[in-house]
């Protein structure tokens, strides 16, 4: 009951149909999702651990609101653990890599049909898959551990964003850069060209969120 208690109140958040900066109690928020207290309790421990509410002394549950600023940090744990993934499914053995190149092309060749079909959805969907599948073949637990609480906390602000940025198309090229050096096995340039990836999505995503004055997400 706790596992289904977490995974609902994170779906609702993620989804938003509890908002950034809703405030309530742990029994106001279980009514909402049908399920008994005591089980919503323990799963709003955990969520307070991966950053996506915070219990308020007496005053109940506040789901977490992200700023810019919020943006930047994650974006820096992001470059930075995504580029040593790089690093490291590039010294793998080559059968390995080559598995791990052909899953990550699926997926970036997933994204440029929805590129072109106009999917945005979909180019979303398979986007994070193939940053998820960068971390995760690296074999690293910690490094998926913390990946996955940072998408989490940037979610929101990722599906808000997803119209009104211009370069997604630019995404498709870059990852096939990334695809190429982890296949030929050069870890430093993987690094690089994963790194030259997450600056150029960072630099376009928080001039939109400044410019539309969206300073909680």
């Amino acid at each position: 009951m706790v596992d289904a208690a977490y995974a609902a109140l994170k779906k609702a958040i993620l989804d938003s149909s509890f908002a950034p900066g809703y405030q309530a109690s742990e029994q106001e928020i279980a009514l909402r999702l049908g399920m008994s207290r005591t089980p919503v309790h323990e799963a709003v421990i955990r969520l307070q651990e991966d950053g996506l509410v915070r219990v308020l002394s007496r005053k109940g549950v506040l789901i977490c609101a992200l700023a810019p600023e919020d943006m930047r940090e994650i974006y820096d744990v992001i470059i930075a653990v995504e580029g040593r993934a790089a690093e490291l499914l590039a010294s793998l053995p080559d059968a390995e890599r080559e598995l791990t190149a052909a899953e990550l092309a699926r997926c970036t060749e997933t994204m440029a049909r929805a590129w072109k079909d106009g999917d945005l959805p979909a180019w979303g969907k398979a986007d994070a898959t193939f940053h998820r599948t960068l971390v995760e073949r690296a074999g690293n637990g910690r490094m998926t551990r913390i990946i996955q609480t940072i998408n989490d906390q940037s979610h929101r602000a990722r599906m808000l964003t997803l119209k009104l940025r211009r370069e997604l198309g630019s995404s498709v090229a870059e990852h096939r850069s990334i695809i190429d050096a982890i296949q030929r096995g050069e870890p430093v340039e993987g690094q690089a060209r994963v790194h030259d990836h997450r600056l150029r999505a960072r630099d376009e995503l928080l001039p939109i969120l400044e410019s539309f004055g969206l300073r909680h997400l």
